[in-house]
């Protein structure tokens, strides 16, 4: 017998449908239940590749007698966070608060209103049964106890709407700053930032790439190169089937948890190739072609659409689940697999040995041969064997759920990255992408004319578009579409972004302070409309939005889009003074104020020019060719030239690619 989840589309919720658990998903019935009952409400978030959050389910909401408490002592909601971060965000900061740290699953009792007086991350099943009732205990005789928590929560959790206005804008010293605190927090022997467990770090290297090429050093060259080397030799590069885990549990980048995430290959994808074209590199080349070979083969849905992961645990041939097992292998595995004359070489190459790197089994790695991914013949014959010998195995479970926010960031990388590397066939992915997205994710209103964008997306939903946008996918829309038409020099990308941008400010704006809240006004309201600030493992609504806005700015000559993003950046003068190196992304849009855009402007037909610019990294430049759209980068413009300019004042227009050259290189 099936709950409520049987009913949801995301697969995480699903997963839940056979549970004893009373589910309810997040929805006015649950609450109004809970009201009707005069009881506390359980909320449980997690998401599909969490490993703890399957040893909790099979624990606690699998269990008969855990089941029953529950039934009986709370309204359960089962949330799946990446469907609504804003839940998650909103009562993270309260677990936080509550008890010093966070994590899924994330497990928090709260008032029929919604207000959370109790909260924690994992919970063993003793330790699940005795905090039940101590809590249903203080629900029934120390109510008084639990208003006071309630109380006291509510001013940390409104403190991102609370954020007010510098008068000034940041400054270039807040990139100086994180810069040295990045170099203060460097791992000299194994890359990264700080002690484990490790992760990619992604917007921080990016900052420290654009201040090299500026500056270049070898001090500064030896973090960027030694961090991505170190990261692509572990385990959480997967040497086999390209793509990276989400973070490695040691310091070497050895052992990862094995979860892959959509949004980890976009933001990994995005710095190789900066880094590829930077140090002229053909290894990173080959790592920024085996991530998109792996999402394009194994992250794509057919009909457009990428998923969001793969989880961490896959059964083995007796059915029983183990986190890793899909990748790892044991010595006689591997002897089965191979041919005998390579097997010698592929264990040299891989280092796998009888002791293993993993539970006594092997992860691949290059760990000792950090930095070397040239493959010969024979080593590429080897990987293609395991490779398929691998695919008989059971694969971990996909998360098919199709994400607004992770699918344009996703693009927006895919995008650049065929720019840099010269790659016209991911181009047309980025777009095929990009059209999906607009036809799929974007719902119209026939009788008013205005249209809304949804959040989620999944083939066998009924509808499939579900939950309303929040301000981080509209940003990460912004950008993509931006830099498709940028890509393309097809207009009509720049009239998408425009929308998109018009419907972000209407919505999300805080007429206030300034910044994007969260959740649209006309949409449903949480119990404080919270503002995402924070890069953290994907970068914050704000600073998507701050960097998008400049560059949509700079390319139509909207001032008003510029002022926007002025006015977001004023959130971040004061805050982002503490922890400059916490704010990475947000500090891109920084370097790019303080720098100023260039806007690039290519009238013709001059594709030798087109290919230049775009195969140059350029992060503080536009490019406007193709065709014309309104905007003051097209005014006045002789066909068959370049023009390079600032704030709309050009430089001589050129028409050679030696002449365009000099040019770009007076940017640097």
């Amino acid at each position: 017998m099936t709950n409520r989840l049987a009913l949801e589309t995301s697969p995480y919720l699903r997963q839940h449908r056979n549970n004893p658990v009373d589910w309810f998903s997040w929805s006015p019935e649950a609450f109004t239940e809970a009201q009707r009952r005069g009881v506390p409400i359980l909320l449980s978030v997690g998401y599909s590749a969490c490993h703890w959050c399957h040893v909790m389910a099979h624990e606690c909401f699998e269990d008969q007698e855990t089941a029953n408490l529950m039934n009986e002592l709370f309204v359960n909601i089962k949330v799946d966070r990446e469907e609504r971060p804003d839940i998650d965000a909103l009562y993270m900061d309260a677990v936080q608060a509550m008890s010093g740290r966070g994590g899924w699953p994330m497990t928090v009792f709260m008032s029929p209103a919604g207000n959370p007086f109790y909260g924690g991350t994992y919970f063993p099943k003793p330790s699940f049964i005795k905090l039940m009732n101590a809590v249903s205990d203080a629900w029934q005789n120390r109510r008084a106890d639990i208003e006071n928590n309630i109380a006291a929560l509510s001013e940390s959790l409104s403190r991102t709407a609370a954020v007010t206005p510098d008068d000034s804008l940041p400054n270039f010293n807040l990139v100086t700053r994180a810069c040295e605190q990045l170099e203060a927090a460097f791992d000299h022997q194994w890359g990264g930032f700080g002690s484990a467990p490790k992760f990619p770090s992604t917007m921080n290297i990016d900052l420290l790439l654009r201040r090299y090429k500026d500056e270049p050093s070898e001090p500064l060259k030896n973090i960027i190169v030694t961090t991505l080397d170190a990261m692509a030799s572990g385990g959480m590069y997967d040497h086999i089937g390209g793509g990276f885990s989400r973070y490695s549990v040691d310091e070497k980048w050895l052992v990862p948890h094995f979860e892959k995430m959509l949004y980890d290959q976009a933001l990994i994808l995005r710095v190789y190739a900066h880094a590829a074209t930077v140090f002229k590199s053909a290894s990173y080349q080959q790592i920024c072609e085996e991530i998109v070979e792996y999402v394009l083969r194994d992250l794509r849905n057919q009909d457009g659409g990428f998923f969001s992961a793969e989880d961490a645990d896959s059964l083995d041939d007796h059915g029983h689940s183990h986190e890793g097992h899909f990748y790892v292998f044991t010595p006689s595995e591997l002897r089965e697999i191979l041919p005998e004359n390579l097997i010698k070489l592929a264990f040299d190459h891989y280092e796998i040995s009888d002791a293993g790197n993993f539970e006594g089994k092997n992860i691949p790695t290059r760990l000792t041969h950090r930095g070397d991914f040239k493959r010969s013949p024979e080593i590429d014959e080897i990987r293609t064997t395991i490779f398929e010998a691998r695919k008989k195995r059971n694969r971990p479970l996909l998360d098919d759920k199709i994400l607004t926010e992770w699918n344009a960031m996703m693009t927006a990388s895919l995008i650049e990255a065929a720019n840099l590397l010269d790659r016209k066939d991911w181009l047309e992915n980025a777009e095929q992408n990009c059209e999906f997205l607009f036809r799929e994710l974007r719902i119209s209103d026939p009788e008013n004319g205005s249209s809304r964008w949804m959040r989620s997306w999944q083939h066998n939903g009924q509808p499939q578009a579900r939950h309303r946008a929040l301000a981080c996918d509209l940003a990460h829309l912004v950008d993509a579409f931006t830099r498709l038409a940028e890509a393309t020099g097809k207009a009509k990308w720049i009239s998408r972004s425009i929308e998109v941008t018009e419907q972000l400010l209407a919505d999300y704006w805080d007429d206030k302070n300034g910044g994007f809240f969260t959740v649209a006004a006309n949409a449903e309201q949480l119990i404080v409309r919270q503002k995402d600030l924070l890069d953290n493992a994907t970068p914050s609504a704000n600073s998507v939005a701050a960097n998008a806005l400049l560059r949509l700015g700079a390319l139509t000559g909207d001032e008003k889009f510029t002022r926007y993003a002025h006015e977001t950046l004023r959130l971040f003068s004061r805050i982002a003074e503490a922890a400059p190196s916490a704010f990475g992304n947000l500090l891109h849009a920084v370097y790019l104020l303080n720098k100023g855009v260039t806007e690039i402007a290519i009238t013709g037909d001059k594709p030798e020019l087109i290919e230049l610019v775009k195969q140059s990294w350029l992060p503080t430049a536009v490019l406007a060719y193709g065709e014309p759209f309104e905007s003051p980068l097209w005014k006045d413009r002789r066909p068959g030239f370049a023009y390079v300019c600032q704030n709309y004042v050009c430089s001589a227009p050129v028409s050679t690619v030696d002449q365009l050259r000099e040019a770009l290189a007076s940017l640097s």
